[in-house]
């Protein structure tokens, strides 16, 4: 009796344990159905209509022309634009870590190019303007430092280092 048992208990095991390795004949229609849905967009659904409003054109007249003229201009007038740079002061700080690499090494060139990606991400930092103007002084160039130098100055006039950035300034007011 207990071999019997035993018997019937190893086959449905066996019975079981192939049932679950044996492939699916329906996932693969599932699988489709999802990538189906997967590739056709939900944005259906929410569509905005941007049309302009049928009363536009009178409520509005001329409203066409500088559309078109801004869509297509015949000569570029160039006065009214500014140039906007990316804002990522993570970056910026990330450069300034670096350009102090290069600084403490004495690449004063390396490091100058590290402080100026660094106010090209974060325009108006005052650590980069002011390391940017030492950098400038040790390669000699004089106008460029006292530019940096002031700048540190017009953010952080009480600043950690604005009283060395004063003292540069006189030096290089004297150099001249």
């Amino acid at each position: 009796m207990r071999i019997r048992f035993l018997i019937v208990l190893l086959a449905l095991l066996t019975t079981l344990s192939l049932a679950q390795d044996s492939p699916d004949k329906t996932a693969p229609d599932k699988a489709a159905a999802a990538n189906r849905d997967a590739e056709e967009s939900s944005s259906r659904d929410t569509r905005i209509d941007t049309s302009p409003p049928r009363d536009d054109a009178k409520s509005h007249p001329g409203s066409k022309d500088v559309a078109a003229d801004l869509e297509a201009p015949d000569t570029p007038d160039t006065s009214g634009i500014q140039e906007f740079h990316p804002w990522n002061p993570m970056k910026a700080q990330k450069d300034i870590g670096v350009g102090d690499f290069y600084f403490r090494r004495k690449n004063y060139k390396a490091a100058l190019e590290r402080y100026k990606e660094a106010l090209y991400y974060k325009e108006g930092d005052a650590m980069a303007s002011f390391r940017l103007a030492v950098c400038q002084e040790k390669l000699g160039d004089k106008t460029e430092a006292r530019k940096y130098y002031e700048q540190y100055l017009k953010i952080l006039p009480e600043g950690p280092f604005a009283k060395d950035a004063h003292v540069s300034l006189e030096r290089l007011a004297k150099a001249q």
